[in-house]
């Protein structure tokens, strides 16, 4: 029986390279807000779309609702969603100061409220989020986007001795620079020699799923040799 596997952020970078690699032998649902790029990701994979806003709990619970309806299960949430914001924090513009927080930490947590009951009752599921080496180090000109990240590290170190209980792994990794649109979707640039490539990534996470089941890898890092 193929698993069911709910990726956030799906339609681009990580999140595309994840559906990509899963859908042949799982059923994945893909959330994402870019309705454009996720019907087109969705369809040259097999995938099932959601639209979803995810720093709105009352979609987020509604697309789960309809997830959990239609394959009465959860196996995995891989929480991939995420938006960048640099610059020092007196020249940073309050709205999207308040997007970075509504994407990068309320939605994870919107996600894994929902989706933590429906593992409970199984008894069984993992729940993987996409942190970034950000959540490990300070950096000066980048202080909301970090904040946004440590907030979803101690958010993630916290549920995983609340949910273990119940059978269920949550692991979180940070990656480093990727190859991916990420930094240019939110207007910014940088150089890209040593970033690593998102299916690197996407291989980390497949092995993840081949864990037994008494076994999890609560944190884990990658990044290029390189940054040191």
């Amino acid at each position: 029986m193929k698993s069911v596997v709910v990726i956030t952020g799906g339609a681009n970078g990580l999140g595309r390279e994840l559906v990509a690699m899963l859908s042949p032998k799982h059923h994945v649902i893909v959330l994402d807000i870019d309705g454009h790029s996720l019907s087109r990701v969705a369809k040259k994979f097999s995938a099932q779309p959601f639209v979803c806003d995810i720093s709105n709990w009352l979609a987020v619970e509604s697309a789960i609702g309809e997830i959990t309806q239609k394959y009465k299960k959860i196996d995995y949430l891989i929480n991939c969603a995420g938006i960048y914001l640099q610059g020092q924090l007196t020249t940073n513009d309050p709205k999207k100061i308040k997007k970075v927080f509504e994407v990068n930490t309320l939605g994870t947590v919107n996600l894994c409220r929902f989706v933590a009951p429906i593992m409970k009752k199984q008894k069984s599921g993992t729940i993987i989020n996409i942190i970034s080496q950000a959540a490990l180090y300070p950096c000066e000109s980048r202080s909301v986007y970090h904040a946004s990240k440590w907030a979803i590290d101690g958010f993630t170190k916290s549920l995983q001795p609340e949910l273990a209980p119940y059978g269920i792994k949550v692991i979180g990794i940070y990656p480093g620079l990727m190859d991916t649109k990420f930094l240019t979707h939110s207007g910014f640039k940088r150089n890209m020699d040593s970033a690593i490539h998102p299916e690197e990534v996407a291989h980390l996470i497949e092995f993840i799923f081949k864990l037994p089941p008494h076994l999890t890898i609560p944190e884990i890092g990658i990044k290029h040799l390189d940054h040191y």
